[in-house]
């Protein structure tokens, strides 16, 4: 008399389950990936062969249309000592980098640097102003 056990074990490995999942994950890193933009603003900056790096504070942008932006916001020329010193409200010595279209007339960042200086003069603070530029090939 042959004894048989009546629940036989299946060994198999059904990976049909595994790989919608790596499916569903592939496809929230790409949607994901796409939505994330450093530089939300394009611009075409000058070139430079100097490298000064600083902790900056406040990112000033200077489009080709000669718009200035203060972060992501966009802020007209009466309003942008303003918009710098709420920016730069809790910092001593803070840093201004602007980041400027290579075709954008130089008195559009003189306006900026004015405004820093107008801004340590009523606020007795330090801030530095820099010019962001891309590397000369």
């Amino acid at each position: 008399m042959a004894i048989r056990a009546r629940n036989k074990r299946n060994i198999d490995f059904n990976s049909s389950s595994m790989s919608d999942l790596v499916f569903l994950l592939l496809i929230f890193f790409m949607l994901t990936s796409t939505l994330v933009a450093p530089n939300a603003i394009k611009l075409l900056l000058p070139s430079s062969k100097s490298k000064t790096m600083s902790k900056q504070s406040v990112t000033v942008y200077v489009d080709q249309n000669n718009n200035y932006y203060v972060g992501e916001t966009a802020v007209g020329e009466s309003d942008l000592q303003r918009e710098i010193h709420i920016a730069l409200s809790d910092v001593m010595e803070g840093t201004v980098v602007i980041r400027s279209d290579k075709s954008v007339a130089v008195q559009y960042i003189v306006n900026i640097i004015d405004a820093v200086n107008e801004i340590n003069k009523e606020t007795d603070n330090k801030h530095k102003v820099l010019l962001a530029t891309s590397n000369k090939k």
